[in-house]
């Protein structure tokens, strides 16, 4: 075997020597410079045979070594030193564990001084790979063939020896396995790891090093450092060894090392020579110290990218690593190619890392090494990287110019196919957009196609429902029925965003439930929000009271049912799911399929029908869903009579007195024009004012007084000066008109107002929105006194027109705004309000206009005539909430309102006893007065809850007398924010109803007010208005007192 061994190293180096020469001889060849064409193109011919040759040998190279590499060779088992003969142990051929192969002190108790003398001189010999008898001695103590290395030290260095050997390759153990290697004791009972029964042996090439001095001071090993942390690490481990007496114990070393790591092809050539020095037994006295193989010596220089093969460092390198050389040699290629592409002038490599690098390179020949592993190996990596990382340094070097057009062309190449995949991503993504847009079209157009036909359907079921509710209409009212009250508000989404506590406005006309005192009706009533326990118990409670008793009656269990039974509460659960959204309470009821079933079920069987508010096109599909008739116009023809330009159109067609002015007003030449006239022919009207068409209550109002206009005193001389009756003719007109409208814009933008800033700031913004939404140009009435009345009308399907309430306006912080209303009206005559009232409903069922309206009207005393003047201003079609709060009124008092005599009766029972025979008399009948407030409003009511709020009324005395038919009732919207309620006082005149009216604001305001709150309220507002109403009661009593005499 030692035979094959050293024939092979021979073959084996022969190779690596002809590998060498064949490169140098390249080199010479590289440098040879020939002008003649001829001759250069025979040194490239040569060249590249000689590089075919090198590479053929360079493989058949590499395939042998690997062969020879991969034979495996069973070491001889290690068996225990005797007394007298220090022996080698051998290696068991099966493995099965490593044996103990320490010396045991109790073999050598009785060595001589020339045994112990000997054993010395072997081991020091043994540690000395240069001498002479060490290849002998290894043979004779451990079996172990090495090649003679005398010989072949001839054309080495002198220093450097190739020992070939076998070399352990673990492939039983994972990559991050840690390997014991500690020899197992008697004393300690150590049991070596089992994972070694799978070892197999192979060959590998180990370079022997003379000892130096410098070894022999230390313990332990003394390795070269792995930059990437993946070379075997020894450690030493001290254990003793004690003799079976126990007497005496003796330090022993003992390594440990860990498994090979997977990045490298087999383990380093020193573990050979390592685990050799470890299998021969030792003295305590005399530790050997293992050798490794150092490359830290051997730095070379490669200059412009070649390196000179021919140079001593580089050469005491390679014939250091002769057996090894092949995986550092592709490496070190790598590493020329890489400074010669980005022309390094120069570059020191230290063979240590490029060692290292090289076994830890699985790429191999095949691939480039990454740049920064080669690197790496640089002692002036620093400077080298910079020149790499400088931008073109790529260029400069070796096929640079065909790098810089690689890269041009790739470059222009990367740009075409860019830009056309842009463009073709542009054009699919413009497809998929167009066909995306025409899906959607296509699938919107029959979504609104489906819409529009479901609408037209709905628009065709309401006005058959429309037809049977006329023709049966007087049957309805004289039955059973069930009244559907849905207070809704069907704004625009506009305005019902801009509408703070919208659902709370909605629930303002909660006392539509006492529509149950007519016992032939039962109320469902649609509530926009949750109402707490305490509202519902309250008008439980409230709604029990009958007005035709005095109240100390107990109704029966039965009569008590019957009442609950009348009305239902219900809140549609799509409340929940739309909580900031504002929509209208039609619309939450249309996405509320458990309320509609709910509804379905409670009606089953009845004659029942609709009652809405603001009508918005969801009317029509909640009562198509429900199968009943709405007691209201079409959506259509409300909207278009609901706005101020209709309301004008409904009172002209009605012929009553309107206010002077211009409807349908939508630019601003129109209105500059149209104002310029108005101001021409009306110089008694001090004040413009200026109404948006779909706004309400007040908000969409602007007001200009005509005294800040420069030329109204020179236009009202002209006036005077040529008369009355000259003043209609056009051409004396013109002179003033033309100067109107030279002034009226500056006058209208520093002097018009809105009436509601909170609404709409400045002029600028109202303007906007008049503009926009179209408007009206009104007079204000000119007086100094000017009082607002409200009559609410029910245009029965059937043709008749009933006056169902009226009553004078209180207003709040502006005239334009009402907050309540006197209840019946005493400022025009009932006859003459009737009159109006019924031209203004024959009006309204001309144009297909029924159910429930609201008309407000304005009366003054014109100076001019000394006659009072009324006109009509404003038309809602809707369930207004003073409506709502007379049906509470006539709840309350069991009375009845008479608008053709301007009296609220009241019947008065008295409790006396009749004998049988006797017929009871019928109660006497008083008239009474009431003041409705259904929009107080107050920041601080919240901080008391509904029953603190009760009894602080109670301990001032606020409550209402069921005896008397007279006092306070509340009205209640919402549990949770809790800040507007409203109110009704019942008094025996209009003045004592006012003034319990104002009492309790005052109380209210001063329980829950202070001077360091800060509140939001409409209470002192309200309170100023009261006052001067009671201050001209006050007047025209002692006027009427005055004038009596005279008559």
């Amino acid at each position: 075997m030692t035979g094959t061994l050293q024939d092979e190293d021979k073959f084996g180096a022969v190779l690596v020597q002809v590998q060498a020469d064949l490169r140098q001889l390249r080199c010479s060849v590289e440098k040879v410079t020939v002008s003649e064409r001829v001759t250069t193109r025979d040194i490239q011919a040569l060249d590249s045979a000689i590089r075919k040759t090198e590479s053929s040998i360079k493989k058949h190279a590499e395939d042998y070594l690997k062969t020879v590499t991969e034979q495996l060779l069973v070491l001889p088992c290690i068996q225990d030193i005797h007394k007298t003969t220090v022996q080698i142990p051998k290696w068991k051929p099966d493995l099965d564990s490593f044996p103990n192969v320490r010396p045991q002190r109790e073999d050598l108790p009785g060595a001589s001084p020339g045994e112990k003398h000997k054993s010395t001189l072997s081991m020091r010999l043994l540690r000395n790979p240069a001498h002479p008898n060490n290849k002998a001695i290894m043979f004779q103590k451990c079996g172990i063939s090495l090649p003679d290395v005398h010989k072949r030290s001839k054309h080495l260095v002198k220093h450097h020896r190739i020992l070939t050997g076998p070399a352990m390759r673990l492939k039983a153990f994972g990559q991050k396995a840690h390997l014991n290697l500690t020899i197992p004791e008697e004393g300690t009972g150590t049991v070596p790891d089992s994972s070694f029964h799978h070892m197999s042996i192979q060959h590998k090439a180990a370079s022997l090093h003379p000892r130096e001095d410098s070894y022999y001071s230390k313990i332990g090993l003394i390795g070269s450092k792995s930059q990437c942390h993946k070379q075997m690490k020894w450690e030493t481990v001290s254990g003793y060894t004690c003799e079976k007496t126990g007497s005496k114990c003796s330090p022993l070393r003992t390594t440990k090392t860990p498994p090979p790591i997977s990045t490298s092809k087999s383990m380093d050539h020193r573990s050979m020579m390592q685990s050799t020095n470890d299998l021969i037994p030792q003295n305590p006295e005399n530790i050997p110290v293992p050798v490794p193989v150092s490359t830290s010596k051997y730095p070379f220089t490669i200059t412009n990218g070649r390196l000179n093969p021919m140079a001593a460092d580089f050469c005491h390198f390679r014939q250091s690593l002769s057996l090894c050389w092949s995986s550092v040699v592709f490496a070190l290629e790598a590493l020329e190619k890489l400074l010669r592409d980005f022309a390094v002038p120069l570059a020191k490599v230290s063979g240590e890392r490029l060692v290292e690098f090289a076994h830890g390179w699985d790429s191999g020949w095949r691939k480039a090494g990454p740049r920064t592993g080669l690197l790496s190996v640089l002692e002036n990596w620093e400077v080298v990287s910079g020149l790499v990382l400088r931008p073109g340094q790529r260029y400069r070097g070796e096929g640079g110019t065909e790098a810089a057009a690689t890269h041009i062309q790739s470059c222009w190449r990367r740009y075409v196919a860019r830009k056309a995949y842009l463009r073709h991503s542009r054009r699919k993504w413009a497809a998929e957009t167009i066909a995306i847009s025409w899906l959607m079209h296509t699938r919107k157009r029959c979504v609104r196609k489906a819409l529009q036909a479901r609408r037209v359907r709905q628009l065709e079921n309401y006005r058959c429902r429309a037809q049977n509710l006329a023709a049966n209409w007087k049957h309805i009212q004289s039955s059973k029925r069930t009244i559907i009250h849905i207070p809704s508000l069907g704004y625009s989404q506009r305005q019902r965003l801009n509408l703070r506590g919208f659902d709370v406005l909605q629930n303002k006309q909660i006392n539509r439930l006492c529509d149950i005192r007519d016992s032939n009706v039962q109320v469902i009533y649609i509530c926009p929000r949750h109402l707490g326990e305490d509202i519902l118990d309250y008008y439980t409670s409230l709604l029990m009271r009958d007005g035709a008793t005095d109240g100390t009656e107990k109704r029966t269990t039965g009569e008590a049912s019957s009442c609950v039974s009348a009305f239902i509460i219900l809140t549609p659960e799509a409340v929940d799911y739309f909580p900031t959204r504002n929509m209208c309470l039609s619309t939450l009821l249309k996405y509320s399929p458990h309320t509609l079933k709910r509804i379905k079920n409670l009606i089953q069987g009845k004659q029942a029908y609709i009652v809405g508010g603001v009508a918005h096109v969801d009317d029509l599909a909640v009562a198509d869903e429900l199968g009943v008739p709405i007691l209201g116009p079409e959506p259509a023809v409300a909207q278009l009579y609901s706005t101020k330009s209709g309301g004008r159109r409904i009172f002209t067609g009605a012929e009553v007195d309107v206010p002077p002015g211009q409807a349908d007003i939508y630019s601003l030449n129109q209105l500059h024009e149209t104002l310029a006239e108005l101001l021409t022919q009306n110089f008694d009207v001090q004040r413009w004012l200026f109404k948006i068409d779909s706004e309400h209550s007040g908000r969409g109002t602007a007001y200009c007084d005509i005294c800040h206009l420069s030329c109204y005193k020179w236009a009202l001389q002209e006036y005077h000066r040529h008369g009355p009756e000259l003043w209609n003719t056009k051409w004396i007109q013109e002179s003033v008109l033309l100067r109107y409208l030279d002034e009226i814009p500056e006058w209208l933008a520093r002097h018009a107002r809105p009436a509601k800033t909170s609404c709409y700031p400045n002029w600028a913004r109202f303007r906007k929105t008049f503009l926009r939404q179209g408007g009206v140009v009104e007079a204000y009435p000119p007086s100094d006194s000017v009082t607002c009345l409200t009559v609410d009308l029910l245009l029965e399907p059937g043709g008749e027109v009933t006056m169902l309430s009226c009553g004078d306006q209180l207003h709040g912080s502006f005239q334009l705004e009402a907050i309540g209303s006197t209840v019946p009206q005493t400022s025009v005559h009932p006859e003459t309000l009737h009159s109006i009232c019924l031209r203004v409903g024959q009006a309204c069922l001309q144009r297909l206009i029924v159910g429930y309206v609201s008309v407000d009207l304005a009366t003054f005393l014109n100076h001019n005539t000394m006659e009072q003047k009324v006109w009509a201003i404003n038309v809602d079609l809707t369930y207004s909430d003073q409506l709502a709060m007379t049906q509470m009124l006539l709840m309350m008092t069991g009375g009845t309102l008479n608008c053709r005599t301007g009296c609220l009766e009241v019947p008065m029972l008295i409790r006396e006893k009749y004998c049988d025979h006797q017929i009871a008399a019928k109660p006497p009948v008083v008239n009474r007065y009431a003041v409705l407030g259904s929009r107080l409003f107050h920041s601080n009511l919240s901080m008391l809850y509904h029953n603190v709020f009760f009894m602080m009324c109670r301990a001032h005395g606020i409550g209402f007398n069921m005896k008397r038919k007279e006092g306070t009732v509340f009205a209640l919207y919402d549990s949770s924010e809790r800040c507007s309620i409203g109110m009704m006082t019942v008094s025996e005149d209009l003045q004592g109803a006012l003034v319990t009216f104002a009492r309790n604001l005052s109380v209210i305001h001063q329980e829950i007010s202070s001077s360091k709150m800060q509140e939001e309220t409409n209470f002192k507002e309200l309170i100023k208005n009261i006052k001067d109403v009671l201050q001209m009661i006050v007047q025209n009593k002692l006027r009427a007192v005055k004038d009596k005499p005279a008559a």
